[in-house]
């Protein structure tokens, strides 16, 4: 994963996996003045007026290279739903309402521009190159623990295959999120999470503390990559980033770090 410091001053992360324009935002290099939200908040109901949200997303898409005004990103349930979208959808959650709630999106088409919003939660990007007489996809995912233990990744990588994709040729991006080192939960935590999961699944990737009694911890990117491959993806395609958002809240914003008063960061992919 590359870190990227526009000329506007805007700090995002890219993968070298994908080609075409995407991003995961930083906190750096916005105009929000709030102490909680400073600086790139790019979310609509942290405290900022809506007039500097979308400045910052002007500057955002000015540094990744994209329209501000195609892009898609509805409020978002902690579900495994993944609603396919195209240009008639531009604007939903930043510049026009929508009644339709999701936590993904798939796109096959040119220009639409598919954002999810995370402040520790798993922001996951996906690319299917063009072959024959298919032009590409791309699929974005917000993958809070809810979402990735009802295999909401999945959802999405069938989602680009109904529409044409490749499954070897599928790359995937797997951008900053909270580590284990930092997500802490209890036992109730691990049963919650083997009824949606599995057993397997749980076993592997929620492991109890033997310091601290009663204490677990869940590697969320851990099982997103794990799911990826179990869906067919070779594992040189998938770009897993080791930064932890609640180790470092002055480059991130962190739900947990600061107890819910924060703002929030964007990923975003385009095909073009």
């Amino acid at each position: 994963m590359e870190r990227i410091i526009s000329s506007n001053g805007v700090v995002y992360y890219r993968s070298e996996l994908i080609p075409c324009p995407h991003g995961f935002s930083t906190r750096l290099g916005g105009v929000s003045t709030l102490e909680h939200t400073k600086f790139l908040n790019l979310g609509v109901e942290r405290g900022d007026e809506r007039e500097t949200v979308l400045e910052n997303l002007r500057l955002f898409a000015e540094a990744v290279g994209f329209s501000p005004k195609e892009v898609i990103s509805v409020p978002q349930i902690h579900s495994s739903k993944v609603r396919y979208v195209t240009e008639n959808n531009a604007g939903e959650g930043f510049y026009c309402e929508s009644t339709e709630s999701c936590d993904g999106y798939v796109t096959d088409r040119s220009g639409v521009v598919l954002g999810i919003r995370t402040a520790d939660c798993v922001p996951i990007l996906l690319y299917a190159p063009p072959h024959n007489s298919f032009g590409g996809a791309v699929a974005a995912v917000h993958a809070g623990w809810r979402g990735t233990a009802s295999k909401i990744v999945i959802n999405a990588v069938n989602k680009m295959i109904e529409k044409g994709a490749a499954l070897q040729e599928i790359r995937a991006a797997i951008g900053p999120a909270i580590e284990k080192c930092c997500y802490k939960v209890r036992d109730d935590f691990y049963n919650d999470f083997k009824a949606l999961a599995g057993e397997e699944l749980s076993d592997k990737f929620v492991k109890s503390d033997t310091e601290r009694d009663g204490v677990w911890w869940a590697d969320i990117k851990g099982v997103n990559r794990e799911l990826l491959i179990q869906a067919g993806i070779p594992g040189e395609n998938i770009d897993v980033c080791n930064l932890c958002t609640c180790c470092m809240p002055h480059e991130f914003y962190s739900h947990r770090y600061t107890k819910g008063k924060r703002g929030t960061m964007l990923s975003v992919i385009t095909l073009t």
